[in-house]
């Protein structure tokens, strides 16, 4: 999840001890089994309010807590948010899932302190293929930008990645909203963003943990924010996506905290 846009404040990057990365896999793995649980959940007619209890349940059950809940006040346990929706989409008893919509959900946990975070774009039922090529152009820059996601490397060449395939493919990256650290806190240092110049940046180093994010719009880099004053929407009202990881930046190739073997 990305609460807010960049913050602005110094930057403080908290390098994790191997303790902390054993308990930050064990809140990571929960957050995946999370997330591919409410995947396995989308059917037309099913409320985002119910898939959102399901979330919930799922979490509790493992002995974590939903990481999302009441974080800086938002309301549900995981951001489900539809088609043309980005980020932030609130869980809701009148909304309901159709056929062919596409629904980004965002999914974090917390065990002993430490968090775990991701989220992907799925399929309700059939799609177009326009709408199944914007989705896993998202996939294919969140991959580009965890190879580069090397000690020695820079958050630029994160960024760069995410950037060149996704206006590769003809789309557009909301300037707004970023990635970010993750550990004790949900968002911590440094700001992770989707576009920039490879090269620049903090230097990636072993031990950093970060959630990488990339998101899509397909006709405008503008969003907008509803009147209930979190669901951000594409500009032109098109269809958006969203997809994440939670990485450890290693001496060798990064670990991909998130990803279910």
């Amino acid at each position: 999840m990305i609460g807010f846009p960049r913050r602005r404040n110094g930057s403080r990057i908290i390098i994790k001890t191997p303790r902390e990365i054993t308990i930050m896999r064990k809140s990571a793995e929960i957050s995946a089994l999370a997330l591919k649980h409410a995947g396995e959940l989308i059917v037309p007619g099913m409320s985002t309010w119910e898939l959102n209890r399901e979330i919930g349940n799922f979490i509790k059950n493992r002995g974590a807590k939903a990481s999302f809940r009441g974080l800086y006040g938002y309301p549900g346990n995981a951001c489900i948010s539809i088609n043309e929706e980005l980020i932030h989409g609130i869980p809701s008893k009148r909304r309901y899932l159709k056929e062919g919509d596409i629904v980004s959900i965002d999914v974090g946990a917390c065990k002993d302190g430490y968090h775990g975070d991701n989220a992907a774009t799925f399929f309700c039922g059939e799609v177009a293929q326009r709408t199944r090529d914007l989705v896993q152009t998202c996939e294919k820059s969140l991959d580009d930008a965890i190879a580069q996601a090397y000690s020695g490397n820079r958050i630029g060449d994160i960024a760069h990645a995410i950037q060149t395939r996704l206006e590769g493919g003809g789309y557009y990256i909301p300037e707004d909203y970023f990635g970010h650290g993750v550990g004790r806190d949900l968002h911590e240092d440094p700001s992770v963003p989707n576009f920039g110049e490879a090269g620049r940046g903090p230097r990636l180093t072993p031990g950093m943990t970060l959630a990488i994010e990339p998101m899509v719009n397909a006709s405008t880099r503008e969003t907008k924010i509803l009147r209930d004053k979190w669901t951000v929407v594409e500009g032109n009202g098109k269809l958006s996506a969203h997809c994440e990881h939670t990485i450890l930046i290693t001496k060798d190739e990064p670990l991909v905290m998130t990803k279910l073997v």
